[in-house]
Protein backbone atom coordinates (compact mmCIF):
# COMPACT_ATOMS: atom_id res chain seq x y z
CA UNK A 1 0.00 0.00 0.00
CA UNK A 2 1.31 3.46 -0.97
CA UNK A 3 1.10 6.02 1.50
CA UNK A 4 2.19 9.66 1.24
CA UNK A 5 4.01 10.94 -1.97
CA UNK A 6 7.35 11.92 -0.86
CA UNK A 7 8.33 10.01 2.54
CA UNK A 8 11.40 8.49 2.91
CA UNK A 9 9.87 5.44 4.12
CA UNK A 10 7.43 5.07 0.71
CA UNK A 11 9.52 1.87 -0.40
CA UNK A 12 8.40 -0.20 3.00
CA UNK A 13 5.35 -1.84 2.72
CA UNK A 14 2.70 -1.20 5.04
CA UNK A 15 -0.12 -4.21 5.86
CA UNK A 16 -2.68 -2.88 7.56
CA UNK A 17 -5.16 -5.77 8.84
CA UNK A 18 -8.51 -6.32 7.33
CA UNK A 19 -11.76 -6.38 9.73
CA UNK A 20 -14.47 -8.95 9.04
CA UNK A 21 -17.09 -5.83 8.39
CA UNK A 22 -15.63 -4.78 5.48
CA UNK A 23 -15.58 -8.64 3.51
CA UNK A 24 -18.82 -6.71 1.45
CA UNK A 25 -16.78 -3.85 0.46
CA UNK A 26 -13.70 -5.90 -0.63
CA UNK A 27 -16.42 -8.55 -2.61
CA UNK A 28 -18.06 -5.43 -4.47
CA UNK A 29 -14.52 -4.13 -5.11
CA UNK A 30 -13.59 -7.44 -6.85
CA UNK A 31 -17.52 -7.79 -8.59
CA UNK A 32 -16.18 -4.32 -10.05
CA UNK A 33 -12.91 -5.18 -10.91
CA UNK A 34 -14.52 -7.98 -12.89
CA UNK A 35 -17.17 -6.10 -14.80
CA UNK A 36 -14.71 -3.39 -16.04
CA UNK A 37 -12.71 -5.08 -18.88
CA UNK A 38 -15.63 -5.77 -20.23
CA UNK A 39 -17.03 -2.17 -20.44
CA UNK A 40 -13.61 -1.04 -21.17
CA UNK A 41 -13.88 -3.61 -24.27
CA UNK A 42 -17.13 -1.98 -25.11
CA UNK A 43 -16.21 1.48 -25.03
CA UNK A 44 -13.28 0.10 -27.29
CA UNK A 45 -15.88 -0.89 -29.92
CA UNK A 46 -17.93 2.11 -29.76
CA UNK A 47 -14.78 4.59 -30.95
CA UNK A 48 -14.02 2.22 -33.46
CA UNK A 49 -17.65 1.83 -34.38
CA UNK A 50 -18.47 5.93 -33.97
CA UNK A 51 -15.88 6.50 -37.44
CA UNK A 52 -18.01 4.07 -39.68
CA UNK A 53 -21.10 5.32 -38.58
CA UNK A 54 -20.19 8.88 -38.81
CA UNK A 55 -19.25 8.31 -42.49
CA UNK A 56 -22.70 7.35 -43.78
CA UNK A 57 -22.08 7.57 -47.07
CA UNK A 58 -19.77 4.97 -46.86
CA UNK A 59 -16.97 7.39 -48.37
CA UNK A 60 -13.11 6.77 -47.70
CA UNK A 61 -12.12 9.78 -46.09
CA UNK A 62 -8.18 9.54 -45.79
CA UNK A 63 -5.87 10.99 -43.44
CA UNK A 64 -4.63 14.13 -45.58
CA UNK A 65 -0.76 15.28 -45.13
CA UNK A 66 -1.45 18.96 -44.24
CA UNK A 67 -3.42 19.95 -41.61
CA UNK A 68 -6.37 21.38 -43.06
CA UNK A 69 -7.02 25.15 -41.91
CA UNK A 70 -10.32 25.81 -40.06
CA UNK A 71 -9.89 29.52 -39.29
CA UNK A 72 -7.54 31.62 -41.86
CA UNK A 73 -7.17 35.43 -40.20
CA UNK A 74 -4.78 35.79 -43.11
CA UNK A 75 -1.30 36.68 -40.79
CA UNK A 76 -2.26 33.71 -38.54
CA UNK A 77 -4.15 30.33 -39.77
CA UNK A 78 -5.51 28.29 -37.86
CA UNK A 79 -5.70 23.84 -38.34
CA UNK A 80 -7.72 21.14 -36.84
CA UNK A 81 -4.29 19.92 -35.32
CA UNK A 82 -3.51 23.02 -33.48
CA UNK A 83 -7.57 22.77 -32.09
CA UNK A 84 -6.96 19.61 -31.13
CA UNK A 85 -3.52 20.88 -29.34
CA UNK A 86 -5.40 23.66 -27.31
CA UNK A 87 -7.92 20.61 -26.07
CA UNK A 88 -5.15 18.67 -25.06
CA UNK A 89 -2.98 21.28 -22.85
CA UNK A 90 -6.77 22.67 -21.64
CA UNK A 91 -7.28 19.02 -20.43
CA UNK A 92 -4.14 18.31 -19.14
CA UNK A 93 -4.19 21.79 -16.88
CA UNK A 94 -7.68 21.28 -15.90
CA UNK A 95 -6.99 17.67 -13.98
CA UNK A 96 -3.42 19.08 -12.87
CA UNK A 97 -5.54 21.59 -10.85
CA UNK A 98 -8.37 19.63 -10.06
CA UNK A 99 -5.72 16.93 -8.59
CA UNK A 100 -3.58 20.01 -6.75
CA UNK A 101 -6.74 21.53 -5.55
CA UNK A 102 -7.08 19.92 -1.96
CA UNK A 103 -3.78 18.10 -1.09
CA UNK A 104 -3.24 15.43 1.61
CA UNK A 105 -0.69 13.87 3.11
CA UNK A 106 -2.47 10.96 2.36
CA UNK A 107 -2.56 10.85 -1.38
CA UNK A 108 -6.25 9.69 -2.58
CA UNK A 109 -7.61 9.50 -6.09
CA UNK A 110 -6.86 11.37 -8.79
CA UNK A 111 -4.09 12.91 -6.44
CA UNK A 112 -2.52 9.62 -5.65
CA UNK A 113 -2.66 8.94 -9.53
CA UNK A 114 -0.65 12.08 -10.51
CA UNK A 115 1.80 11.70 -7.86
CA UNK A 116 2.35 8.14 -8.89
CA UNK A 117 2.93 9.44 -12.37
CA UNK A 118 5.11 12.41 -11.79
CA UNK A 119 7.11 10.37 -8.80
CA UNK A 120 7.54 7.62 -11.55
CA UNK A 121 9.07 9.54 -14.12
CA UNK A 122 11.39 11.39 -11.60
CA UNK A 123 12.61 8.10 -10.94
CA UNK A 124 12.57 7.30 -14.72
CA UNK A 125 15.31 10.24 -15.75
CA UNK A 126 17.14 10.25 -12.19
CA UNK A 127 18.31 6.64 -13.88
CA UNK A 128 19.46 8.24 -16.90
CA UNK A 129 20.71 12.35 -15.96
CA UNK A 130 21.23 11.70 -12.53
CA UNK A 131 19.67 13.17 -9.53
CA UNK A 132 20.59 16.62 -10.13
CA UNK A 133 19.86 17.44 -13.45
CA UNK A 134 16.64 15.26 -13.60
CA UNK A 135 14.97 17.87 -10.92
CA UNK A 136 16.45 20.85 -13.16
CA UNK A 137 14.75 19.64 -16.38
CA UNK A 138 11.78 17.82 -15.25
CA UNK A 139 9.43 20.24 -15.79
CA UNK A 140 10.02 20.08 -19.22
CA UNK A 141 10.50 16.11 -19.63
CA UNK A 142 7.70 15.59 -17.90
CA UNK A 143 5.58 18.22 -19.53
CA UNK A 144 6.62 16.59 -22.58
CA UNK A 145 5.68 13.31 -21.92
CA UNK A 146 2.21 13.40 -20.18
CA UNK A 147 1.50 16.13 -23.47
CA UNK A 148 2.29 13.65 -26.03
CA UNK A 149 1.10 10.30 -24.64
CA UNK A 150 -2.25 12.28 -24.12
CA UNK A 151 -2.13 14.23 -27.86
CA UNK A 152 -1.50 10.76 -29.10
CA UNK A 153 -3.78 9.35 -27.13
CA UNK A 154 -7.01 11.55 -28.16
CA UNK A 155 -6.60 10.99 -31.68
CA UNK A 156 -8.27 7.82 -30.78
CA UNK A 157 -11.01 9.85 -29.72
CA UNK A 158 -14.42 8.90 -31.80
CA UNK A 159 -14.80 12.32 -32.89
CA UNK A 160 -11.30 12.98 -34.13
CA UNK A 161 -11.04 12.92 -37.91
CA UNK A 162 -14.55 11.65 -38.37
CA UNK A 163 -16.71 15.16 -37.57
CA UNK A 164 -16.23 17.97 -40.12
CA UNK A 165 -18.08 19.53 -43.20
CA UNK A 166 -17.49 19.21 -46.56
CA UNK A 167 -16.25 22.19 -49.08
CA UNK A 168 -18.78 23.05 -51.50
CA UNK A 169 -17.95 24.15 -54.94
CA UNK A 170 -19.66 27.05 -56.54
CA UNK A 171 -22.38 24.10 -58.61
CA UNK A 172 -22.85 23.03 -54.96
CA UNK A 173 -20.86 19.09 -55.03
CA UNK A 174 -18.85 18.48 -52.67
CA UNK A 175 -14.97 17.79 -53.43
CA UNK A 176 -13.20 18.20 -49.95
CA UNK A 177 -13.60 17.11 -46.31
CA UNK A 178 -12.47 18.57 -43.36
CA UNK A 179 -12.30 17.37 -39.65
CA UNK A 180 -12.90 19.58 -37.37
CA UNK A 181 -10.00 17.70 -35.05
CA UNK A 182 -7.11 16.00 -36.01
CA UNK A 183 -4.78 14.21 -34.26
CA UNK A 184 -1.73 17.13 -32.88
CA UNK A 185 1.28 14.32 -33.39
CA UNK A 186 -0.36 13.19 -36.82
CA UNK A 187 0.82 16.99 -38.19
CA UNK A 188 4.74 17.44 -39.17
CA UNK A 189 4.61 20.85 -37.91
CA UNK A 190 3.71 19.95 -34.29
CA UNK A 191 6.43 17.14 -34.14
CA UNK A 192 8.87 19.96 -35.30
CA UNK A 193 7.93 22.51 -33.03
CA UNK A 194 8.39 19.91 -30.19
CA UNK A 195 11.54 18.70 -31.33
CA UNK A 196 13.04 22.61 -32.39
CA UNK A 197 12.01 23.69 -28.57
CA UNK A 198 13.85 20.89 -27.43
CA UNK A 199 17.51 21.61 -28.99
CA UNK A 200 16.91 25.63 -27.48
CA UNK A 201 16.51 24.01 -24.66
CA UNK A 202 19.41 21.33 -24.78
CA UNK A 203 21.97 24.39 -26.58
CA UNK A 204 21.11 26.12 -23.05
CA UNK A 205 21.41 23.66 -20.52
CA UNK A 206 24.69 22.81 -22.14
CA UNK A 207 26.05 26.22 -22.81
CA UNK A 208 24.93 27.07 -18.68
CA UNK A 209 26.24 23.25 -17.54
CA UNK A 210 30.41 23.74 -19.50
CA UNK A 211 30.70 27.12 -20.20
CA UNK A 212 30.74 28.29 -24.40
CA UNK A 213 34.50 26.77 -23.67
CA UNK A 214 33.51 23.89 -21.97
CA UNK A 215 30.48 23.22 -24.81
CA UNK A 216 32.93 23.08 -28.00
CA UNK A 217 35.86 21.38 -25.83
CA UNK A 218 33.27 18.48 -25.19
CA UNK A 219 32.46 18.69 -28.92
CA UNK A 220 36.04 18.70 -30.36
CA UNK A 221 38.57 18.67 -27.56
CA UNK A 222 40.51 15.16 -26.70
CA UNK A 223 40.19 15.18 -22.60
CA UNK A 224 41.94 11.58 -22.46
CA UNK A 225 45.47 11.16 -21.21
CA UNK A 226 48.32 9.96 -23.18
CA UNK A 227 51.79 10.50 -24.04
CA UNK A 228 53.97 11.60 -27.33
CA UNK A 229 52.73 10.57 -30.66
CA UNK A 230 49.31 8.74 -29.76
CA UNK A 231 48.38 11.93 -27.74
CA UNK A 232 48.80 13.96 -30.76
CA UNK A 233 47.30 11.88 -32.99
CA UNK A 234 44.06 11.51 -30.55
CA UNK A 235 43.88 15.66 -30.44
CA UNK A 236 43.66 15.29 -34.77
CA UNK A 237 41.30 12.64 -34.77
CA UNK A 238 38.72 14.31 -32.10
CA UNK A 239 39.50 17.38 -33.55
CA UNK A 240 37.86 15.99 -37.11
CA UNK A 241 35.47 13.94 -35.38
CA UNK A 242 34.04 17.16 -33.63
CA UNK A 243 32.98 18.32 -36.94
CA UNK A 244 30.77 14.69 -37.72
CA UNK A 245 29.43 15.69 -34.05
CA UNK A 246 28.17 18.70 -35.22
CA UNK A 247 26.31 17.17 -38.15
CA UNK A 248 24.63 14.80 -35.69
CA UNK A 249 23.59 17.51 -33.43
CA UNK A 250 21.96 19.46 -36.05
CA UNK A 251 20.19 16.03 -37.75
CA UNK A 252 18.47 15.14 -34.00
CA UNK A 253 15.51 17.69 -34.29
CA UNK A 254 14.55 15.88 -37.66
CA UNK A 255 15.08 12.46 -36.82
CA UNK A 256 12.44 13.34 -33.29
CA UNK A 257 10.58 15.25 -35.67
CA UNK A 258 9.80 12.38 -37.92
CA UNK A 259 10.03 9.60 -35.67
CA UNK A 260 6.96 10.63 -34.00
CA UNK A 261 4.87 12.07 -36.88
CA UNK A 262 5.93 9.04 -38.91
CA UNK A 263 4.40 6.91 -36.55
CA UNK A 264 1.33 8.47 -35.10
CA UNK A 265 0.87 9.64 -38.79
CA UNK A 266 0.78 5.84 -39.92
CA UNK A 267 -1.32 4.56 -36.76
CA UNK A 268 -3.83 7.04 -37.65
CA UNK A 269 -3.91 6.65 -41.30
CA UNK A 270 -3.87 2.40 -40.50
CA UNK A 271 -7.23 2.63 -38.54
CA UNK A 272 -8.88 4.54 -41.11
CA UNK A 273 -8.19 2.02 -44.11
CA UNK A 274 -8.66 -0.80 -41.75
CA UNK A 275 -12.63 0.57 -41.14
CA UNK A 276 -12.85 1.46 -44.81
CA UNK A 277 -11.64 -2.37 -45.87
CA UNK A 278 -13.93 -3.74 -43.21
CA UNK A 279 -16.77 -1.74 -44.43
CA UNK A 280 -19.96 0.01 -43.16
CA UNK A 281 -21.16 -2.67 -40.72
CA UNK A 282 -18.04 -4.42 -40.09
CA UNK A 283 -15.22 -1.87 -40.28
CA UNK A 284 -15.03 -1.64 -36.18
CA UNK A 285 -14.57 -5.29 -35.99
CA UNK A 286 -11.53 -5.04 -38.59
CA UNK A 287 -9.99 -1.54 -36.64
CA UNK A 288 -10.27 -3.39 -33.07
CA UNK A 289 -7.05 -5.17 -32.92
CA UNK A 290 -5.40 -1.90 -34.17
CA UNK A 291 -6.95 0.50 -32.12
CA UNK A 292 -5.52 -1.13 -28.94
CA UNK A 293 -2.08 -1.51 -30.71
CA UNK A 294 -2.41 2.27 -30.78
CA UNK A 295 -3.24 2.81 -27.61
CA UNK A 296 0.49 0.96 -26.57
CA UNK A 297 2.17 2.90 -29.62
CA UNK A 298 0.83 6.21 -28.16
CA UNK A 299 2.51 5.63 -25.02
CA UNK A 300 5.49 4.04 -26.14
CA UNK A 301 6.71 6.58 -28.64
CA UNK A 302 6.06 9.10 -25.91
CA UNK A 303 8.41 7.54 -23.76
CA UNK A 304 10.55 6.94 -27.11
CA UNK A 305 10.57 10.82 -27.61
CA UNK A 306 11.13 11.39 -23.51
CA UNK A 307 13.72 9.11 -23.30
CA UNK A 308 15.91 10.36 -26.46
CA UNK A 309 15.82 14.26 -25.29
CA UNK A 310 16.74 12.98 -21.99
CA UNK A 311 19.70 11.22 -23.14
CA UNK A 312 20.78 13.56 -25.59
CA UNK A 313 20.92 16.33 -23.04
CA UNK A 314 22.49 13.84 -20.15
CA UNK A 315 25.41 13.27 -22.69
CA UNK A 316 26.47 16.89 -22.81
CA UNK A 317 25.52 18.16 -19.28
CA UNK A 318 25.58 15.41 -16.75
CA UNK A 319 29.15 15.11 -14.79
CA UNK A 320 30.12 12.47 -12.44
CA UNK A 321 31.22 13.47 -9.10
CA UNK A 322 34.88 14.55 -9.16
CA UNK A 323 34.97 15.25 -12.83
CA UNK A 324 36.21 18.61 -13.69
CA UNK A 325 37.22 17.40 -17.16
CA UNK A 326 34.70 20.24 -18.73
Amino acid sequence: MRVGGNFQEKNLPIFLPVSKPAAPAVRAWLHGMIRRPIILTLTAWLACLAPTLAAGDGGHHSLPFNAPVLVDLGFFKITNSMVAMWLVAAVIIFFAQLATRRISLVPTGLQNLFETVVEGLQDFLATIMGEKLAKETFWFFGSIFIFIMCANWMGLFPMVGTVGHYLVDASGHHHSWVPWLRGANADLNMTLGLALVFFAMWLYWSVKANGPGGFLAHIFLYQGEGKGLMKAMLIVIFFLVGFLEIVSIMIRPLTLTFRLYGNIYAGESLLELMLFMGGKWFGWLAALPFYFLELMVGAIQALVFTLLTAVFTSLMCHHEEGDHGH
